[in-house]
């Protein structure tokens, strides 16, 4: 248990996110945790906060003394040299997502986190969501008996031209080290690894700029193959309206749909297999029952992950996102655009050194 009465924290990039995340800090939302220092150089200082200690260099603030932890919400390359700093300098470290752009940066970053002491989480706000969490409890507890199939639409990402010109760092290579999956979908793949593990290999087609003027992915087509041979496939895009968000899981015991806030689960009387071994009629099916839960609310998203942040630092409570566990929705995010770029099925784990020399390429030559 720390000896700290309450957490003093300073935010490292004061954009969208990392104004919002201050913001409710400040206010007094996140109980255990006061908002120290903010620190960004790409920005003219906020009106609102104007009583918070302001620093235009990022390293003077992890020197300055004033902090105990750093939120990191800067654009994605920075996230691995001012998180390995920060942690260094000996302060607790909550990344916004993805903790790195590429897997070889992911893993020089979990690296430095070398003292059990510091707390290193990731801002995965969506596992805070009840419904996702229910659906996790009912796979670890085998309740829903191994799962054969997985399907996950998420397609309602629309964005116009003028999202992607409102930042010069958006949807480039050198600015952003991709588009959907590195921007939007970290989220869902964190959730896809979290829900159901890693998968042995991945085949995917990534549309470059097919629906904006972006030198990155904006359509995405992925599948997903495990080693007892159960299937997935991912697919994503800006480009589509009014798009959906549909995760489907044919398992033994059932159809899991999660859609909005419900989970609608058609489910088997007897497993799918038994009942295929053992019905002697050729066109029988299993007989089913409705299972629903329905969850008023989304949970407490980003407000949960800090406040789960500053219990861990204070009394040592378990992390809702580990940020080593970060890795693996980036690992899925560029196994996804190599395989897409090399047309051929690629065998995880990922060679991180040869999608850092594939990013790199695309850097050196990227047109639009």
């Amino acid at each position: 248990m720390s000896e700290l009465q309450s957490v003093r924290l300073g935010v490292i990039g004061v954009g969208g996110m990392g104004a919002a995340h201050a913001r409710m800090v400040m206010d007094g939302g996140i109980e255990g945790m006061t908002l120290a220092a903010l620190a960004c150089g790409r920005r003219a200082r906020d009106p609102e906060f104007s009583g918070v200690p302001y620093f235009d260099d990022a390293h003077a603030l992890l020197r300055s003394g004033l902090i105990d932890a750093a939120l990191i919400a800067t654009p994605h390359y920075q996230h691995t040299p001012l998180g390995i700093a920060a942690l260094d300098t000996g302060l607790h470290v909550l990344m916004e997502k993805p903790i790195s752009v590429h897997k070889a940066d992911c893993e020089r970053l979990i690296a430095a986190h070398r003292d059990p002491r510091l707390v290193f989480a990731a801002m995965f706000n969506q596992r805070t969501d009840p419904k996702y969490r229910h659906l996790k409890q009912l796979i670890d507890s085998g309740e829903t008996g191994a799962i054969r199939r997985i399907q996950w639409t998420i397609t309602d990402w629309f964005r116009t031209d003028a999202y992607y010109r409102a930042g010069g760092w958006r949807a480039t290579w050198a600015g952003e080290g991709g588009g959907v999956l590195l921007n939007q979908c970290p989220h869902q793949l964190d959730l896809w690894q979290w829900l159901f593990g890693m998968p042995s290999t991945v085949r995917a087609h990534c549309g470059i700029g097919r629906f904006h003027d972006i030198e990155v992915e904006d359509d995405v087509t992925a599948f997903l193959e495990y080693h007892d041979g159960t299937t997935g496939v991912f697919v994503t895009t800006t480009g589509e309206a009014p798009g959906v968000n549909r995760l489907e899981i044919a398992a033994e015991n059932g159809l899991i749909t999660v859609q909005g806030t419900s989970i609608r689960w058609r489910r088997n009387e007897v497993p799918a297999s038994e009942f295929r071994r053992q019905s002697p009629e050729p066109f029988a099916r299993p007989e089913t029952r409705w299972v629903e839960f329905d969850f008023p609310d989304a949970g407490d998203q980003h407000a949960g992950i800090l406040r789960n942040f500053a219990r861990a630092i204070l009394h040592g409570e378990p992390l809702i996102a580990p940020a080593a566990e970060g890795v693996h929705s980036v690992e899925l995010a560029n196994a996804m655009l190599l395989s897409s770029q090399r047309r051929e099925t690629l065998s995880l784990p990922l060679d991180a050194a040869a999608y850092a020399d594939f990013l790199q390429a695309k850097i050196a030559g990227a047109t639009i």
